[in-house]
């Protein structure tokens, strides 16, 4: 069916233009809510004066954002902490609701999210160039700032205080061998050592009697202990 469109409907046409559209589309959508009406020169002269009157209303609105808006905005930059996990990769992601919300507070202007032209999510850290759509004719980019929530700084420390599983699991190995190795590892060797101390505690005795007595001869074991 061919239209003209008294309205603009966006991803489709804008007020004023006529297009073949499907009979389904124009019939239970677009005629019932006069978003369109069938191509006769009737409609398409009213749908001319709406394009002219919109067209100035736009003109309008574009040297207001051109004016007011794109001063705070042209080379702005904002920033955006986030939890950030190994490599860099976000817990999450930063949507376009996100950053309108972020220029929202820096600037004061307030933005939909619609506004801000982000293809996909932000799942990295980093900085990322992003135009916002002021108006249909009127777009300004600003850099979004990325970061790790804490900063840049306390995320490399993180990074580097941590110690890979494995290398976690060869350390404790290596104690362990260490530990099996040393000389108090184990009951027996602790015995050993402290046995060279007992013999000397039984001998001092016998030592101090031939020393002070050199000339007498030892006395006979009898085998009874005194």
């Amino acid at each position: 069916m061919k239209v003209v469109f008294l309205e603009e409907v966006e991803g489709t046409a804008r007020v004023g233009e006529v297009k073949n559209v499907a009979d389904g589309f124009a019939r239970n959508y677009l005629l019932p809510r006069k978003l369109a009406a069938p191509a006769t020169d009737h409609y398409i002269t009213i749908a001319q004066a709406r394009a002219g009157k919109e067209a100035r209303r736009q003109d309008r609105l574009d040297d207001e954002a051109r004016q007011y808006l794109v001063p705070k905005l042209q080379g702005k930059a904002i920033t955006i902490e986030v939890r950030v996990g190994e490599q860099g990769k976000l817990f999450g992601s930063v949507t376009a609701r996100d950053i309108a919300e972020a220029l929202h507070a820096a600037s004061g202007i307030e933005l939909e999210h619609r506004q801000v032209d982000l293809r996909e999510p932000i799942r990295e850290v980093g900085p990322r160039e992003v135009s916002v759509k002021l108006t249909r004719n009127v777009h300004v980019p600003v850099t979004v700032n990325v970061e790790p929530l804490g900063g840049l700084a306390e995320a490399e420390e993180s990074l580097v205080g941590e110690t890979p599983a494995g290398a976690e699991a060869q350390d404790a190995g290596e104690s362990g061998q260490a530990e099996e190795g040393s000389p108090d590892a184990s009951a027996g060797t602790e015995v050993d050592v402290e046995a060279p101390a007992e013999a000397e505690q039984v001998a001092a005795p016998q030592e101090v009697a031939e020393a002070a007595a050199p000339g007498q001869e030892e006395p006979e074991n009898t085998g009874e202990v005194d």
